[in-house]
């Protein structure tokens, strides 16, 4: 995005905008470009910062009087260089060294001493004896989870590169019980240093989760699909299924229909969700001559019709 858009063009407020104006149009662009909610989107964090620029200017008053004025040049900031220096910041992140802004101003008719010098670029009285503090930028590492590590937590590994040096830090991070998919988990500190003696940014560890072959997991809640034959489901049983913590013992009501679920409590996610038993009954694909005569024996005397209850209406 350009660094010389004008700030009342990237708020999307007129030039006679209120205060309140300003800062209801900061809000709702702020939020909209904020690198959490945009992370694949590599424009957004610049977006982000022209938004704040704009807002620090717009939203005081001085700094929107010397920019009606003068334009960027006028809230431009001074500063103290890495080699000790004195230079002027440009708005679009440029800088020029004091004793060279001064000459540039005087070819021009202006000097040093000048009022004009001093209101035009906003010369302190005093310079400042120290550089503003700059916390450093965070950065984002993606690590992957079985089902098992996300529900009941653990302790994992991960190596972290230094971008400025090439090493390399091992790290152990403790996964809290219960994450879900795609939940961020914040070191404080471990990404780049800042300058000036401000604070270093953050890592985020963004969770992937691997899905489970049997286990479907809502919010804290563990489903499994149990197939069970028609006599099991007719006559009632008692079946041992998977669970969290090892083997469970169900019981099946007779006349359990398929779909039906039943509850297993406390045994979901960290011990705050339940296991969810739902029932597929399964019918055999091939008969032997002695079941099909069984079947047909029930069906004479007088099989239910499961669709009595069902008033079926005609499409017309």
């Amino acid at each position: 995005m350009s660094t010389s858009r004008d700030y009342y063009d990237v708020l999307g407020v007129k030039k006679n905008a209120s205060t309140d104006e300003v800062k209801r149009a900061y809000r709702k662009l702020a939020k909209k470009y904020h690198p959490d909610r945009n992370p694949d989107d590599p424009d957004a964090e610049a977006k982000f910062k022209e938004v704040l620029e704009a807002s620090s200017v717009l939203g005081h008053s001085e700094k929107r009087a010397l920019f009606d004025k003068h334009g960027r040049a006028g809230v431009g900031n001074w500063n103290t260089s890495t080699n000790g220096q004195e230079v002027y910041e440009w708005g679009g992140g440029s800088t020029i060294k004091a004793e060279e802004l001064e000459e540039l101003f005087a070819a021009f008719g202006g000097g040093r001493g000048g009022s004009v010098f001093d209101g035009l670029f906003g010369r302190r009285r005093t310079p400042r004896s120290k550089p503003t503090p700059r916390r450093g930028a965070d950065e984002e590492h993606k690590i992957t989870l079985t089902f098992e590590q996300a529900v009941n937590g653990c302790t994992v590994t991960v190596s972290l590169r230094d971008k400025r040096t090439g090493r390399t830090e091992k790290l152990d991070v403790k996964i809290p019980p219960g994450i879900s998919n795609g939940q961020r988990i914040r070191l404080i500190g471990k990404a780049q240093p800042g300058s000036n003696g401000g604070p270093p940014g953050d890592r985020l560890i963004i969770v992937s989760i691997t899905p489970h072959r049997f286990f479907r997991r809502i919010d804290d809640d563990i489903f499994l699909d149990v197939p069970l034959s028609i006599t099991e489901a007719t006559l009632g049983t008692n079946v041992e299924v998977p669970s969290l913590t090892g083997i469970a013992t169900v019981t099946i009501p007779a006349g359990t229909p398929s779909g039906a679920k039943l509850r297993l409590r406390g045994k979901g996610v960290a011990d705050r969700g339940d296991l969810y038993v739902v029932v597929q009954i399964v019918p055999p694909k091939s008969l032997t001559d002695e079941q099909r005569d069984c079947l047909e024996r029930i069906r004479e005397l007088g099989d239910f019709n499961p669709r009595a209850a069902i008033e079926w209406r005609s499409s017309e």
